[in-house]
């Protein structure tokens, strides 16, 4: 961001004070000429700004764990409410922005997409703004999650916004290669003359840009729903298109809006995550960002980047809010310039010293009651159950070991490949299926999924499978197949077989719904070899290889055989920079269905066809980590739910035992061993 100095300037315009002086009710005449008094006006004095984020809300909006059925003081925008007043009662300046990915993701958003859509469609207000509204929203952005209804509900529901929306990079599909001509499919930007006091409390107005973004990978990730309706461009080519012309209509200050992370990758065309990146495009004096559900400043793996600029993430479902104070100075030009500032998030909770919960922030009454209806109407439609699992299906061990909360999912993508494809030219192919663990811990100790034997609910099935993806089918190679599982084994950190420190297994900064299985082979993972592929899909090097054993029906795989993979829309059209799957490198097939109907139906199917009247979940065990031969002591830990109960399950599974004492992270999970020469 450029570095600006300002100089202070002067107001001399006797007719500007001779008017205010009469407006005020003063005399302006003198009784010994006709001469006006000249009197000075103060000069413009700086100005704090105080500016506020929040952001990947998901509509979590009460303080409610929908899965865990119980309050939870760790997420919901009813404690983010008092926070953003806290916060705007401690200046007298301040704008408060959203950064997207607001209505989907929780069963709230759920059930306003699917059983109150056709009201929102007619008219009727989006939940998600009947809590907004409320705060004094400035402007918002859009995620990339808010075209996952498709572009008509989308229209809808922000209609029900008493505040402006934005986005530069997203343009209507007009059907040539005529860059010159393309329109904006939203408003691109927002210039806002914002009355502000000085230093001084003199009343000033300073003109403030907003810049909304949003990942171009929206085209593969909702292509359904996209695809020859709009098209999206590259973040910050777009940026250095518009800001210009924002700063050419008088823009004091520009505030970039992307809703993107932070990577410290190599800049490329349509990148995902570009906050980088966009710290260094000329005349960006403030960005607030998202996408990546983590904290900036305080996530450790962003260490170093805070020169970048006054910059902030404030994590996910409400549980922190962003604030930047900027000092704008009046310059020698007439107009405004951030000169300085201060970043920090603020949570709605923690722990003190002994590590005790700490609620930082109390419901906000209002919006408690403007949600509530909705709100209960939402637990009475999950709470109703469909069906009968014998055996519960957790998550708690997803990611060291095969796990009945993907096995369920990908038995029933299996299924429905078979008969997607029986008596077509397909028909005879292995159908395999890639499925990843949604909760896994990487929204916080409460994000794993725990179903009880005994009844299932819709609930339940959200809890499996988070997201309202379409299913696909995708043709691949055995070897598509090796270096699938080589960029999902990313999950983990390289272990040193000559060291007895203690170890982390997991590389928490993977994402976890990276963390592909498949089935239908059986593989292991040498977690003792480095990474082939980095966190953003790069290939680290061709000599890295952590897939070893892999075979298909008990024999070594043929890396030139066809296979069809069963996946969804988000990684078959390149979600997740897969090797080779991204939508047109390989034959993809698409299904009508989402695929949590297709989990559901599978398993009312299934629970028919059983004597017993249920399904077993359990884990089928197609893949483990290899055996590590060493002389060494090993101690290597991986995080879970600090949960009694995790520790009972741990007892009936193999190779893996919680840390004595219990030991706990810097976020509240229990670490456990996992003994790797098993």
């Amino acid at each position: 961001m450029k570095n600006r100095i300002a100089k202070k300037h002067v107001l001399k315009s006797t007719l500007a004070l001779t008017i205010a002086l009469a407006l005020s009710g003063c005399d302006i005449d003198d009784d010994d000429n006709n001469d006006p008094v000249v009197v000075e006006t103060p000069e413009p004095a700086p100005v704090t700004l105080r500016v506020m984020e929040t952001t990947d809300i998901h509509m979590y909006l009460s303080n409610y764990d929908y899965f865990a059925q119980a309050p939870s003081e760790t997420l919901g925008f009813v404690n983010t409410a008092t926070l953003i007043k806290e916060a705007r009662n401690e200046v007298q300046n301040s704008v408060l922005v959203d950064n997207g990915d607001l209505i989907q993701n929780s069963p709230l958003g759920d059930y306003e997409a699917i059983v109150r859509k056709d009201d929102i469609l007619n008219g009727a207000t989006h939940v998600a703004f009947k809590a907004m509204n409320l705060l004094d929203y400035d402007v918002a952005n859009l995620g990339n999650h808010e075209f996952n209804f498709g572009l008509e509900f989308l229209d809808a529901t922000l209609s029900g916004a008493d505040f402006p929306y934005i986005n530069a990079n997203v343009y209507v599909d007009d059907g040539d290669d005529d860059d010159s001509n393309d329109e904006n499919r939203y408003t691109p930007y927002y210039l806002q003359d914002k009355t502000v006091f000085d230093i001084n409390g003199n009343e000033q107005t300073i003109k403030i840009g907003y810049l909304g973004l949003t990942p171009p990978q929206i085209m593969q990730w909702d292509s359904a729903h996209l695809q020859g309706k709009v098209i999206a461009k590259d973040i910050v080519a777009t940026a250095e298109k518009f800001i210009p012309q924002m700063k050419a209509q008088g823009a004091d200050i520009i505030i970039a809006i992307p809703h993107s992370g932070l990577t410290a990758s190599a800049q490329e065309d349509l990148a995902e995550n570009t906050a980088l990146y966009l710290s260094k495009v000329d005349d960006v004096d403030a960005i607030l960002f998202g996408h990546n559900h983590r904290l900036f400043p305080g996530d450790s793996s962003y260490d170093g980047y805070e020169s970048a600029g006054p910059a902030v993430m404030p994590g996910f479902f409400g549980n922190n809010l962003g604030v930047i104070d900027l000092i704008v100075e009046p310059n020698d030009e007439g107009g405004w310039e951030v000169t300085s500032s201060k970043v920090e998030t603020r949570a709605i909770s923690g722990t003190d010293e002994n590590g005790d919960f700490i609620d930082l922030a109390a419901v906000d009454t209002d919006v408690a009651a403007a949600i509530e209806l909705e709100h209960q109407a939402t637990i009475d439609w999950v709470s109703e159950p469909f069906a009968e699992i014998s055996n519960p299906i957790y998550s708690f061990f997803a990611l060291v070991q095969d796990d009945p909360s993907i096995q369920i999912v990908s038995d029933a993508q299996i299924a429905w490949g078979k008969a997607f494809i029986q008596g077509t030219e397909l028909d005879g192919l292995p159908v395999l299926s890639a499925a990843a663990p949604f909760r896994a811990g990487r929204n916080g100790i409460e994000d794993y999924t725990n179903v009880k034997a005994g009844d299932i609910t819709l609930l339940d099935t959200v809890s499996l499978y988070v997201f309202p993806n379409t299913i696909r089918m995708v043709k691949v190679t055995g070897s598509d197949v090796k270096e699938w599982l080589e960029r999902s084994a990313g999950q983990f950190n390289q272990i040193d077989v000559n060291s007895s420190a203690e170890q982390n297994l997991l590389d928490t900064t993977f994402p976890t719904f990276n963390f592909d299985i498949i089935d239908g082979v059986t593989f292991e993972i040498d977690v003792t070899q480095p990474k082939r592929y980095d966190n953003d899909g790069v290939l680290i090097s061709e000599n890295n290889s952590r897939i070893t054993n892999l075979q298909y029906q008990g024999e070594a795989i043929d890396l030139e055989a066809e296979f069809l993979i069963v996946t969804n829309n988000y990684r078959a059209s390149g979600g997740g920079n897969f090797p080779a799957i991204d939508g047109t490198s390989r034959e993809t097939f698409e299904g009508p269905d989402e695929n949590r109907g297709v989990l559901r139906s599978y398993i009312i199917s299934e629970a028919a066809k059983s004597s017993t009247g249920s399904i077993d979940p359990s884990a089928d065990n197609n893949w483990r980590f290899s055996t590590v031969t060493t002389s060494t002591e090993l101690n290597v830990v991986f995080r879970t739910s600090p949960l009694d109960e995790v520790a009972t399950i741990a007892q009936t599974l193999p190779a893996v035992a919680p840390t004595s004492p219990l030991k706990t992270d810097e976020n509240g999970f229990a670490l456990y061993t996992i003994d790797l020469k098993q």
